[in-house]
């Protein structure tokens, strides 16, 4: 049941939200030309190589796109699956490990409430790490908890649950390297120094589980070490993780306790019972299962708030432990004043996101989208507003379940609705735009590849294939004299004009393409010329 919520969660996106500018269409293309290449070692973007990650996700995507899609055609929820699926794993293992110590009532309750969560089923949706990871983490540490348990009066863990717990682990060490074995080991520092007994770490299985991870992530590691003489582990060592550690990477920074600040609106609609799940946590410590949720979340968490580079989706690793707290909360009754903090940080999280649609179709001045801001508006309000009144009313599991499913129908809405309907996909439009005029090099009616003068959003470049051309305005025009279409910003205009003037060719404008580029706030005008034939002498365009 927790996996089909997450399913529900995150499929409207999946399907109907445009490529998402900059990571998605990165990951994405680069495994389009995984695929096209037949080089499944080392990922590169257009001719540069990627070398931020392992591989992982990017051999996920090509089964998944290789099994419903193809990569010349581009189709951008091919490339999504493994997140829904990733996604699916996660709320499935959050309810499975939570088996091991609550009744199977509650532990469907903190798989759905993690699979219902905002940002949870965000990245369930897009072609990146975040989904995948967090289903192979939360894979891990639920089988882990279970050995856990075992020693604890729980259910009998088992060989399998062993084995669960190194292939969790293995995965996400192929998908984002260090994270999965940080959460990891700092949880079992914490439960060895808390209870002062290391003995049942020696049952893991430790002989077998690394000859595992040597199997599954150590061909790769020696092939990409000698394809590219040892720069994968520099580039993704030094050029990616070290700065992020120390600065905030690529204008990411934030302080510590941005995500504590930050959680009400992270884990929404469960922000209810978050303050009952703390400090209950805290209150029934000496529970095996709550010792073991707060080692994985509290060092971890510590982590995370240190590390200058914050994003919402880093802690998401960390989500399941919060949803297993927040379910144990329920097992008893819920204080006042637990009840009042849950209350009032859900109504705040609901009117920010309200806000959100709204504001934006207003500022852009996209009056088509004011309806399903609108819409989307009162769901959110509805989700928080509801859940908070039966919270107050002392109804916290209908609270938290009604909540969950405003919130899975507010989200659905939010990325289905409202965000196609608001003026930032100016790559989206302009792959629209040419596929009209005819422009479109895959199709085989006009010459290829594409010039982009001024543009170089990845997702106009995953969308348009490898070879499109970046450059300026100049560039521009030197395509107009080859033959083939360009695609020039407002800004390179002037220069695209003066090009085709000293070349002594001319440019019919076939469409423009208004629009704000999201990922760095600026307003962009496109406009789309094919060659033409110039009548009197070469002439502007227009």
């Amino acid at each position: 049941m927790a996996a089909i919520v997450a399913v529900i969660a995150g499929l409207p996106g999946l399907f109907l939200t445009p490529t998402v500018d900059r990571d998605e269409p990165r990951f994405a293309e680069a495994t389009a030309q995984m695929l096209e290449s037949g080089d499944f070692v080392s990922p590169h973007f257009q001719d540069q190589p990627r070398f931020k990650k392992p591989v992982g996700i990017y051999w996920l995507q090509a089964a998944s796109v290789t099994l419903v899609s193809h990569a010349e055609d581009r189709e951008i929820w091919a490339y999504r699956l493994p997140s829904l699926l990733g996604a699916a794993l996660a709320a499935a293992a959050c309810a499975w490990g939570a088996v091991a110590f609550l009744n199977r009532s509650l532990a469907a309750i903190a798989g759905a409430a993690l699979g219902a969560g905002f940002v949870f089923s965000t990245e369930a949706f897009l072609a990146t790490t975040d989904a995948v990871l967090c289903g192979a983490v939360t894979l891990a540490m639920a089988a882990l908890a279970r050995i856990y348990l075992a020693g604890h009066g729980g259910p009998r863990a088992g060989r399998r649950a062993k084995a669960w717990f190194w292939l969790g682990l293995a995965v996400s060490i192929l998908v984002k390297g260090p994270v999965g074995p940080m959460v990891v080991g700092l949880t079992l520092v914490s439960l060895g120094l808390w209870d002062r007994k290391w003995r049942w770490m020696r049952d893991l299985g430790w002989s077998w589980g690394l000859i595992l991870i040597a199997a599954l992530v150590g061909p790769w590691s020696m092939a990409i070490t000698v394809s590219t003489d040892g720069a994968f582990w520099g580039a993704s060592v030094g050029g990616d993780l070290a700065p992020k550690l120390a600065g905030g990477q690529e204008g990411h920074g934030a302080p510590p306790l941005t995500y504590a600040l930050a959680a009400a609106l992270l884990l929404f609609p469960a922000t209810l019972l978050l303050p009952a799940g703390i400090v209950g946590a805290w209150r029934n410590r000496a529970e095996p299962g709550m010792r073991f949720a707060i080692c994985w979340a509290a060092p971890a968490w510590i982590v995370f708030e240190l590390v200058p580079t914050k994003l919402p989706h880093y802690p998401l690793p960390l989500f399941a432990a919060l949803a297993w707290m927040m379910a144990r909360a329920l097992a008893e009754p819920i204080g006042r004043a637990e009840r009042i903090a849950g209350a009032a940080l859900a109504a705040v999280a609901a009117l920010v996101l309200a806000g959100v649609g709204p504001v934006a179709a207003v500022t852009l001045k996209a009056w088509s989208g004011l309806l399903p801001a609108i819409v989307t508006a009162l769901a959110f309000l509805a989700a928080g507003g509801v859940g908070s009144l039966l919270l107050l009313r002392q109804k916290a599991g209908r609270a938290l379940v009604t909540a969950s499913a405003l919130g899975v129908v507010a989200h659905g809405l939010f990325w289905a609705a409202l965000a196609p309907s608001l003026p930032i996909w100016p790559s989206a439009e302009t792959v629209n735009a040419l596929r009209r005029a005819g422009l479109d090099p895959r199709n085989g009616m006009t010459p290829g590849p594409i010039t982009l003068a001024g543009y170089e959003e990845p997702s106009l470049i995953f969308a348009l294939g490898a070879a499109t051309e970046l450059g300026d305005g100049a560039t521009a025009a030197d395509a107009i004299a080859d033959g083939r279409p360009a695609v020039v910003e407002a800004r390179q205009q002037a220069a695209f004009v003066a090009g085709l003037r000293a070349n002594g060719d001319g440019a019919r404008m076939v469409g423009v393409v208004r629009g704000l580029d999201y990922s760095n706030g600026k307003p962009q005008t496109l406009r789309l010329f094919e060659p033409m034939t110039p009548i009197a002498g070469p002439k502007p365009a227009p």
